[in-house]
C-alpha cells in the first residue's frame, strides 16, 4: 500500500485540529465515533483551550504534537482553514482532509479561497481532501473518521464494498440502509469539492486494497476524467467492477449539483458516453447502488450480452411486475430456450411461458434449485431473477433457501426480488453474496446495467486533422473544416450577384459568425429557380436578416445545390466540459432537439463503433431496408462519425455540427446541407 493509500484508508495516527470537548457538538463526532466504534490508534485532539479532549491529551497546536501524523482533520470554520492547512503541511503531514463548505460550491470568492488552500497544501507536498468533506471510514480497521451522525449506531457493518461519494450526507444514508439488509461496507470516503484528490484517483488507490471487491461512486460531476478513466481501467484488470450512481440526468438536477459541489456538468448523455467506453456500470436508482456490487463482484464484462433474463417466480402477480419493469428498460424475459426447456421436463416442471411459476409447483429447495439450474443453462439470457412472495416475509429459510443453495454452484448471476418486506430474507441472501431487491424497479435498473455492461473500448488512435480556422467562423468556414476532414460539399460564396455555373435549383442562406439558427432570423431560402430570382432572393433575405437580427455581422451569402436523399442526421462535436470530446448523431432537420433520437460516444470512434451509433437511433432504421424501404449509404454515414469525430484532436474546435446530413442510396454518399462551427 502507497503511503498516501495507507494515510487515506487506514491511517494510524489522526490529528484532530479544532476537537471540541462538548460531546453534542459536530466537531466532537469524530472522536466520539473512532472510539465507539474501536479505532485502536493515536487520536491527537488541537485545542488551545483544553489540556483534555473526552479523555484523550490535547495540543494546543499542530506543532506540539510529538512524531509522525497520518491524517489530520480539520474541523475548524472556512476563515480558519488556509492557516491550518499551511501548519500542516509545513510539518509534513501526508493528507488532511477540510470538513468546512464555503469554497467553490459558493462562488468566485470561494473557488479563490480554494484555490489558495491548495497551494498551501502543495507547498509541503501534502495532499488534501475536501473541501466540504465528512471524512472517511474503514469499518475493517474500526476508522470511524467523520462527522456523519449514521455513525451514531452502535454497529459499524463491515463489507467488500468500498463507496466513494461527493455527497458526505449520502454516505451516511447508504451505510444505514446497506445495514438494513444486512450489507456493509469497506470503506466510505466522502470527497466533496475534490481540490486535489478526486474521486477517480480514490477509487484507483481503493482497488489496490485486498478487502475491496467493488467500488460504487455516488457522483454529482465528473472531475478529472483521465483518472476516472485510469481507475475504470484498473479495475477491468484487477476484475474489480466500479458501479457508479450520478446526478444531473434532468436539468434541475444538473444545476443542483453544479451548485453544490462547485463542479460545471456536462450533458448526461456524454457521461453516459464516459461510463460506458470505461466499462463502468452505471445506475440511476440507490437501491441498485446498494444491490449490484454483490451481482458483479467478482465477474467481469460478457463479450456480448443477451438483454435477456430468465424469471422464476412464487407470485404471479410479482413476476408480472418484475417483467414488465424489465421491458420498460430493454430487457427481455425469455421463454425456456430448447436446452432450458428439457432440463425443466426432465424436472416436471413447468417450460412454455417467459415466467416459471413455482406458486403451485412448490418452493421446496431442490425444486428451486432445478428450476434454477434450468432457467441457467439457457443460450439466450444473461442471469435468472427470482420473484419470490408472501413466504419470504414469514418462511425465510423455506422461501430463499432454495435460492442460496442454487448460488453455490457455479453459472450465471442470480438476482432476487421479494415483494414483501422481509428483512430476515434480504440478510439470508445479502449473507450469501446474491443481489435482492425491494422493487421491481430496483431489480430492472440492476439488470439493465449488468446488461449494458463491457470491457473498457480504447480510443483509436488519430492524428489531427490539417485545418485552419479563422477568428470567427461562419458557415463557409465551417464548410471548409468539414472538407479538410473529407466531406466536401458543393457551395459558393456570393455577395449580391450569383456566381456563374450554378446547377439550378439552389438553396441561399445567410452567412455570419453570429447567427447559429438562420431559419429564425428568416436567412434560408430553398428551391430557387434560376439566377433572376436568386438575385432577388438575396436582396429580400438581407432585407428580412438586418431587421430581425440588427446587430449581427453579415459576410455575404451561401449558394448550394438542392440536395435530395433519404433521411436527414444531424452529426455534431463538442467538448464537453465533463468527460471532453464527444461525437453525436442523431435525426437531423429543425426538429432535431425536440425528438431527441440521438446516440452519443466519446470522441474520437472506430469505424465499428459508428456502425453502433447507427444502430441506436430510431431514425436510421429505415435506411437498413426495413419492410422493404430503399436502402440509405450507412457505410458513408459511418465514415463521416469517424471523420467528425477526428475533431477531438483539433483543439481549437470547441464545437461543431451538420444539420442536416443528408444521407442518399448506397454508393450517392451523404451531402452537408448546413454546417457550423465555434471556436474554443
Amino acid at each position: 500500500m502507497t503511503p498516501l493509500a495507507q494515510a487515506l484508508l487506514n491511517p494510524r495516527r489522526i490529528a484532530l485540529i479544532g476537537a471540541s470537548a462538548d460531546e453534542g457538538r459536530l466537531t466532537a463526532r469524530p472522536q466520539r465515533y473512532l472510539r465507539r466504534h474501536g479505532y485502536t490508534g493515536d487520536l491527537l485532539p488541537v485545542n488551545p483551550r483544553a489540556a483534555e479532549v473526552l479523555g484523550e491529551r490535547a495540543y494546543a497546536s499542530i506543532d506540539d504534537i510529538p512524531g509522525d501524523i497520518d491524517f489530520a482533520y480539520i474541523l475548524l470554520g472556512t476563515d480558519n482553514v488556509e492557516a491550518q492547512v499551511a501548519a500542516c503541511a509545513a510539518r509534513g503531514i501526508p493528507l488532511a482532509c477540510v470538513l468546512a463548505d464555503g469554497f467553490a460550491e459558493a462562488g468566485p470568492e470561494g473557488a479563490a479561497l480554494q484555490a489558495r488552500v491548495l497551494a498551501a497544501a502543495k507547498s509541503g507536498g501534502m495532499r488534501l481532501l475536501g473541501p466540504n468533506s465528512m471524512g472517511v471510514v474503514n469499518a475493517n480497521a474500526r476508522t470511524a473518521l467523520t462527522t456523519n451522525a449514521a455513525l451514531e449506531a452502535e454497529t459499524l457493518p463491515a463489507g467488500r464494498v468500498a463507496l466513494i461519494s461527493q455527497s458526505g450526507s449520502m454516505m451516511g444514508a447508504l451505510l444505514s440502509r446497506g445495514a438494513a439488509r444486512g450489507l456493509g461496507f469497506s470503506h466510505l470516503i466522502g470527497t466533496g469539492n475534490e481540490a486535489d484528490l478526486t474521486a477517480g484517483e480514490i477509487a484507483s488507490l481503493a482497488l489496490d486494497d485486498p478487502d475491496v471487491d467493488v467500488v460504487c461512486l455516488f457522483l454529482e460531476a465528473i472531475r478529472a476524467p483521465d483518472q476516472m478513466a485510469a481507475a475504470a481501467a484498473k479495475s477491468h484488470r484487477l476484475g474489480k467492477p466500479i458501479v457508479a450512481l450520478k446526478l444531473g440526468r434532468s436539468p434541475f438536477g444538473a444545476e443542483l449539483a453544479n451548485s453544490h459541489t462547485g463542479a460545471l456538468a456536462g450533458s448526461d448523455a456524454a457521461a453516459d458516453a464516459f461510463f460506458r467506453a470505461n466499462g463502468i456500470l452505471r445506475v440511476t436508482m440507490l437501491e441498485a447502488l446498494l444491490e449490484l456490487p454483490l451481482l458483479v463482484a467478482g465477474r467481469r464484462p460478457a463479450a456480448r450480452t443477451h438483454r435477456g433474463v430468465g424469471v422464476m417466480t412464487t407470485t404471479g402477480g410479482g413476476g408480472a411486475l418484475a417483467v414488465d419493469a424489465l421491458g420498460v428498460l430493454g430487457i427481455e424475459a425469455k421463454k425456456p430456450d430448447a436446452v432450458a426447456s428439457a432440463k425443466l421436463e426432465a424436472a416436471k416442471l413447468p417450460h412454455h411461458a417467459r415466467l416459471l411459476d413455482m406458486t403451485l409447483a412448490g418452493t421446496r429447495p431442490d425444486r428451486v434449485m432445478a428450476g434454477l439450474d434450468a432457467l441457467r443453462s439457457a443460450g439466450d439470457t444473461d442471469l435468472a431473477l427470482v420473484v419470490v412472495g408472501s413466504s419470504a416475509q414469514f418462511r425465510p429459510k423455506d422461501a430463499v433457501g432454495g435460492v442460496v443453495e442454487a448460488a453455490k454452484i457455479p453459472g450465471k448471476p442470480i438476482a432476487a426480488f421479494l415483494a414483501p418486506q422481509a428483512e430476515a430474507s434480504l440478510r439470508m441472501l445479502a449473507e450469501a453474496g446474491i443481489a435482492a431487491f425491494r422493487t421491481p424497479e430496483g431489480a430492472a435498473d440492476a439488470i439493465r446495467a449488468f446488461c449494458d455492461w463491457r470491457a473498457p473500448v480504447a480510443a483509436p488512435a488519430i492524428s489531427a486533422p490539417a485545418v485552419t480556422l479563422a477568428a470567427e467562423p461562419d458557415e463557409a468556414d465551417a464548410r471548409t473544416l468539414f472538407a479538410a476532414l473529407g466531406l466536401a460539399s458543393d457551395s459558393q460564396v456570393m455577395q449580391d450577384e450569383p456566381p456563374a455555373g450554378l446547377r439550378y435549383p439552389v438553396a441561399l442562406k445567410i452567412l455570419s459568425p453570429d447567427l447559429a439558427h438562420k431559419t429564425e432570423v428568416g436567412g434560408v431560402a430553398l428551391h430557387i429557380a434560376d439566377a433572376v430570382a436568386l438575385r432577388d432572393a438575396a436582396a429580400a433575405m438581407r432585407a428580412r436578416v438586418s431587421a430581425a437580427a440588427p446587430d449581427a455581422r453579415i459576410t455575404g451569402m451561401l449558394v448550394q445545390p438542392m440536395a435530395k436523399g433519404l433521411a436527414e442526421a444531424i452529426l455534431g462535436f463538442r467538448r464537453d466540459p465533463e468527460v471532453g470530446p464527444v461525437v453525436l448523431l442523431g435525426a437531423g432537420g429543425v426538429l432535431s432537439e425536440l425528438h431527441r433520437d440521438i446516440a452519443l460516444r466519446l470522441a474520437p470512434v472506430s469505424l465499428d463503433e459508428a456502425h453502433a451509433m447507427i444502430g441506436e437511433v430510431r431514425a436510421m432504421k429505415p435506411l437498413t431496408g426495413w419492410r422493404n424501404l430503399p436502402k440509405g449509404d450507412l457505410d458513408a454515414l459511418a465514415q463521416a462519425i469517424v471523420a467528425v469525430s477526428a475533431l477531438a484532436a483539433v483543439p481549437a474546435v470547441a464545437e461543431a455540427e451538420i444539420n442536416p446530413l443528408i444521407v442518399g442510396r448506397p454508393g450517392e454518399g451523404v451531402t452537408v446541407a448546413d454546417a457550423w462551427v465555434v471556436r474554443a
